[in-house]
């Protein structure tokens, strides 16, 4: 992984990294790898406090860029649209894991009325 720009948002309590990764012989990275990578580039850096966004590959290339941000603190994190947060597994603050399982079981009455 090679860090393209990086730049310090005190503002909003986070780094925004836009990095590239060439992956020869290798499938496009998973979002998973892709936070780790970056957890290990940024010093001190916690992989759930990563939030990867506009990851590109190019076709016909072993070249992906992205954009990364890496949050002081999961508070800060809430700047992030929900879905965002969703997809990067962060829970919400009040919400339990059994919460979020048993939710859907109401609606799943199989359509009769």
């Amino acid at each position: 992984m090679k860090i393209i720009d990086r730049r310090e948002n005190q503002l909003l309590n986070r780094v925004e990294l836009n990095f590239s990764v060439t992956h020869e012989g290798k499938t496009t990275p998973s979002r998973s790898e892709l936070i780790q990578t970056v957890a290990k580039m940024e010093p001190g850096c916690k992989p759930s406090l990563v939030v990867v966004k506009k990851v590109n590959t190019r076709f016909g290339q072993a070249l992906t860029t992205g954009v990364a941000m890496v949050y002081n603190t999961r508070e800060a994190m809430n700047v992030e649209a929900p879905y965002v947060l969703e997809k990067h597994a962060v829970e919400k603050e009040g919400e339990k894991e059994g919460e979020k399982e048993g939710e859907g079981d109401a609606d799943n009455s199989g359509g009769e009325n």
